[in-house]
């Protein structure tokens, strides 16, 4: 855990003796110097990584270096090299995405790869205790659904090609690990929480997607002939919203409280502008109640603390 003191008020307020504040203070210093030496090695290690791939653009030789880059940091953690965790980190999460893009190269991006990943990262992310990890597999095992996102100047897009599976696997995922968190150690619940949440936010892009365009229900087949309209998933949307939020509020779970608020808005700004157009008053009318509920959510967090 990490605590932030302000030692000079500490020591005017006779709290801490300059002595206690020295001590605390040379500590901090140590901790940064290690730190950024962590992190120039790191990048430089990352750096040599993507020369070498620049040099031979292969997907099998993104595998090999993927690997041995994530074999280091994994060593690394599980021998307890706590002075070069930073280092360590870098190089595990790194190496696993080098090699997770050249076996997607390798193997054409088929959803058994995608899958094969997500096994791969979860097993990995359990081993060294690696939160981010955890929450890639997660995402991982969205792309075996057809989840993407997409880059081309200045413009970010977002793709969940079954909205309706995309809710109802990640649905029932988050409940899972929620209920698996009760009984786990500390460190073994909190990677299960971590993959939760990220369960959670890939429902919210279900309904997001399903909200503005529906669900044609590829999975049936091209000859199925219905899917589930926009509409749906609007109404559907809302009714999740305000579940997962008052249930939170109830069980104290400000994270989860916090997501369904963002996504709330989300949904609000998204359904208003698809309805009523980008007119003065609608920005104005979106503004104002936009402003309302963030005052009412920051009432709500002040005092409260939403563990990592």
């Amino acid at each position: 855990m990490k605590v932030t003191l302000d030692l000079a008020r500490l020591v005017e307020d006779g709290r801490l003796t300059p002595e206690e504040a020295a001590r605390l203070k040379g500590l901090a210093a140590e901790s940064t110097g290690s730190l950024a030496i962590n992190i120039l090695v790191g990048f430089g290690v990352v750096a040599v990584a993507c020369g070498i791939l620049g040099l031979f653009p292969v997907p099998s030789v993104a595998s090999v270096i993927g690997s041995m880059v994530g074999m280091v940091g994994l060593g690394m953690i599980l021998t307890g090299q706590r002075n070069w965790a930073v280092f360590a980190n870098i190089c595990l999460l790194s190496g696993a995405l080098i090699l997770a893009g050249g076996i997607i190269a390798l193997t054409k991006g088929s959803p058994l790869t995608f899958f094969g990943i997500t096994l791969l990262f979860s097993a990995t992310a359990i081993l060294a205790r690696s939160g981010l990890l955890m929450a890639l597999a997660v995402i991982a095992l969205s792309a075996a659904l057809g989840a993407s996102t997409t880059y081309w100047h200045a413009t970010y897009s977002l793709g969940i090609q079954q909205p309706f599976l995309t809710v109802l696997l990640f649905s029932a995922l988050a409940l899972g690990l929620y209920h698996l968190s009760k009984r786990l150690k500390a460190d073994m619940e909190r990677l299960a929480i971590i993959a939760a949440r990220t369960a959670l936010l890939l429902i919210n892009f279900g309904f997001w997607i399903g909200s503005l365009w529906g669900d044609r229900l590829r999975f049936l087949g091209p000859d199925a002939g219905f899917g589930i309209p926009a509409w749906i998933f609007s109404i559907l949307w809302v009714v999740a919203i305000v579940g997962a939020g008052s249930w939170a509020a109830r069980a104290n779970r400000p994270w989860v409280l916090n997501l369904a608020a963002v996504f709330g808005a989300i949904h609000f700004y998204t359904q208003w502008f698809e309805k009523l157009g980008a007119t003065p008053l609608s920005v104005l009318v979106a503004g104002v109640a936009t402003l309302g509920a963030a005052i009412a959510l920051w009432k709500y967090n002040q005092g409260k603390t939403i563990p990592a």
